[in-house]
Parts: structure tokens; sequence; C-alpha cells
């Protein structure tokens, strides 16, 4: 006689998270792909009996589960005896024996199948002395850490724009403030703001007061990545230009550089900024209102910029043009973006057809949820964009945040259309219990389209 188990209560179209492996390899294993699952048994003799076994739910370390006995026997668990309605914890390894003996019952192995957010929990601490997190010019903890080069050292953001403003004002080569080299380039590092945060979370003592950050952050100017010229003749990396001899030798970065624009003209002490659409040079200004960085990812473009200086081509710099750079309100959309609805194209063809049953345009739609957002009628929290606070129609973005920001209100108008002005194959289906959060939608298309990924989730760690 040989007891066998099966599993019941998963759906195919789920996860597997975890399996019984059958200690004995001509039978097959048992795939765990729901939270909750009861193992039934099964007793081959003379005849075939099936009766409840045990029942396994996943804990939320996402590494073990819990196992109730639901047999009339006492069953075995490493060993340990569990008698029927007791629970016991099993982990990846955990041995099981559906009876009180290891001899005529079947024993499985319980093993966690890896996946990336179990991997993320599991990833190894490394550990970092706090004293080389510190910012050598105020000796605390860095803030909104940004790195210098070529010699890489790291600095507060509000600390060193003070250390290159003063420089500046004595129109002397930016150095180094901890090794002397002259700097070049500075950027914020977002690798190591992660590491500032998790070591000010393990020691709350080494934390500013709220004074001390809001000073800091009333100083910071660095958003992007600066170029910062030394003053020193470069060589020249071009083809001779008439501009050269007027700059005598120097390199020109920007158009600015070599001749006066809109009554500004560098010199050699102007910090550029590297447009993130052409590469090209402008000069980082604080005494204009015309924008120059993304709101939404704070990255720097120069379309506006040279456009309010009425440069629309350059035969010697990269210019760009002003559509990749403008206000929220002067964008026009035809199309719904890759991205929306986390790139779930059946959720996109039903937003499309939603749309074009209710006799509107895309534009129309955006155009209505974006003067609600200026209204401050929708929560902000998931929006994928930096600043989210501070975005209204009239903020300049760049055409990926404007995607961006289009699938967040895209979302938004897809849960407030009644069910039944959806079309009807969308109408009809059941929510998926890990809504926009759900990773099998990516790779199971029948998954995808079964199920309604355009909600809340209800299950998982996004809840």
């Amino acid at each position: 006689m040989v007891e066998v188990g099966e599993g019941s209560g998963s759906k195919p179209s789920e996860e597997i998270w975890a399996k019984l492996v059958p200690l004995d390899s001509r039978y097959s294993d048992i795939e765990i792909r729901s939270d909750e699952i009861v193992i039934c048994s099964e007793i081959r003799s003379s005849s075939f009996e099936k009766h409840d076994w045990c029942k396994i739910s996943r804990n939320s370390d996402l590494c073990s589960a819990t196992m109730l006995n639901k047999s009339s026997n006492t069953v075995l668990v490493d060993e340990a005896v569990v008698q029927n309605g007791d629970d016991i914890v099993i982990k990846c390894g955990s041995k099981i024996f559906p009876g009180p003996d290891t001899e005529g019952y079947l024993g499985y192995r319980f093993e966690v199948m890896p996946s990336q957010e179990i991997c993320n929990k599991q990833l190894i601490t490394i550990s970092v002395d706090a004293e080389h997190a510190k910012c050598s010019i105020c000796l605390n903890i860095w803030h909104d850490v940004v790195t210098v080069a070529p010699c890489l050292h790291n600095f507060c953001n509000g600390c060193f724009s003070e250390w290159l403003k003063r420089s500046q004002e004595k129109h002397s080569s930016v150095l180094c403030p901890q090794c002397r080299a002259v700097v070049q380039f500075v950027g914020r590092n977002h690798f190591l703001r992660n590491i500032e945060e998790d070591i000010l979370e393990a020691d709350s003592s080494l934390k500013r007061s709220d004074e001390e950050v809001a000073l800091l952050d009333s100083y910071a100017l660095i958003q992007s990545n600066l170029v910062v010229r030394s003053g020193k003749k470069l060589r020249r990396k071009r083809a001779y230009s008439p501009l050269d001899e007027e700059s005598d030798g120097i390199d020109l970065p920007c158009p600015q550089c070599g001749t006066e624009l809109g009554g500004f003209h560098c010199n050699q002490n102007t910090i550029h900024l590297q447009c993130h659409a052409c590469g090209g040079m402008m000069p980082s200004r604080t005494d204009i209102s015309v924008p120059q960085h993304c709101v939404g990812c704070d990255r720097a473009f120069c379309g506006a910029y040279w456009q309010a200086q009425r440069l629309t081509r350059s035969d010697f710099h990269p210019v760009c043009s002003r559509e990749t750079f403008k206000p929220i309100s002067d964008r026009t959309i035809s199309r719904i973006p890759d991205a929306v609805h986390d790139k779930n194209w059946h959720e996109q063809d039903i937003t499309q057809r939603c749309i074009i049953q209710m006799g509107r345009t895309l534009q129309d739609v955006i155009s209505e949820w974006i003067a609600k957002l200026n209204n401050r009628e929708i929560d902000r929290t998931r929006m994928p964009l930096n600043h989210a606070e501070m975005i209204t129609s009239g903020t300049h973005v760049c055409n990926d945040c404007y995607d961006k920001l289009v699938s967040f209100l895209l979302y938004w108008f897809r849960i407030s259309v009644p069910k039944y002005l959806l079309p009807p194959d969308a109408s009809k289906r059941e929510d998926c219990w890990y809504g926009y959060s759900c990773r099998t939608q990516h790779h199971s298309d029948e998954h995808a389209r079964r199920r309604n990924h355009v909600c809340r989730p209800t299950r998982g760690t996004n809840m």
C-alpha cells in the first residue's frame, strides 16, 4: 500500500512558488501555485481512496510555509510528529511523510522555487563603514550625495554647490575639496544615495536635524550632470572655425562661449550642463526663468533654453528641437505609448476600444485628466515621476516623462470607467489578485488576456 499526494485549488495560470518533490522518482511533483493549497492523498491498494492530507499556506517571508495536518493520522515532518489539527512551519528541504511512519507512505521534500522577489529578500547585506560615507566638507553622512570627476570623491550636494559657487566668485579653477585635483565634472550619485539612506536608517543618531537638511537643500544647485571648465587651454578636438580665433584657442563647449546671445556670454568659469537628448552643452544659469531640467527626471535638456535665446540651429554645436522638452499643455498625443498599463498590450487595446466606443479621442481623454491633475483631483502617490507634487499643465517635461505621465493618467481613466462602458469581452474578466503589480502578465499571454490588471493589488507586497 502506497499513499500518494496531489494538490487541489491551484490555477494553471498562477506562478509556481513551491513544489512537493517525491522521494521516489517514479512519482510526479506536486506543484504549488496559490498562496493556500489543500493536498489530497490517494491510497493505492485494492481500491483508490482520496482524502484531505494537509493544507499548505505560504508565509510572508516567501521562503517558508505553514503546514496544517488535515488527515486523521499523525504525520511526520523532519521526524517531528504532527497531530491532526496541528500545524508546523516547513522550509526548503523539509521532509514530509503523510502518516505516522516512513514505511508504506510516499515521502516528499518541500522545495521553494527561486523568484526575483525572494532573491531580493535574500541578498547579502554589504557592510559599509559610516566613516567612509562622510562628506569631507561638513564631516557628516552625505546628504543628496554628488560625485566629482576625475578623482571620484563624494560630497553633499549643498556643501559642494557652495564650494562651486565660491570658486566661481574667485574666478578660479574648481578644485576637489578633498584631494585638490581639478574638477571637470560633477553629478548626483543615485547608487550612493541609497547607501546613505540605509546607513541613516540603521543608525538614527547620525541623522541631521530637519533645519540642517532644509538649509543644505536650499544650497543644492546640482540637479543633473555638470561639466566644469578649468579655464586652462585645451587641445583642439574639432575642425578649425572662425570662432576659434575669438576664443584665443580655448575650447568652446556651447554657442554662448564664442559669442554673446540674448545678452549673455560665457566666461572661463561658467558651469555647463550637458543635454541628455543631443549631448550638446548649455550654460547652467540661475538668473533666468527658462527651465533647463525636466522636473520628472531631473535630467538636463537644452531645447527650451536655446529657443529662449532665439537660437534654432548651430553649425558647430548640437542644439535640440523644442519638441524634446516643452510644457505638458503644449503637447499632443494620437497613440497610446508602449509603456501604458505596464506594457500589457491586451489592456492597451481595451483602453483604446473604450475611448473609441465613448466617441472620444485619446487627446480628449488626456486633456480631461490633465485638468483633473491641475485641480488636485488625483492621488499622485503612484505617479512615476520625481517631484510629483510640483507637476502642473505648465510644467516642462521631456518625451520619456510625458509618456510616463500619460500612462499614469490612463490608469486613472480606466479605473474610473464603469464596467458597462467597457467592451463586452473586457467587462466579464475577473481582477487579477496582484493587479498592476502582477509579474505573470509579462510572460503569460493567456493570463494577461484572461484577467484584468488595471486594478489595485489585493495580495502580495504592493497592497
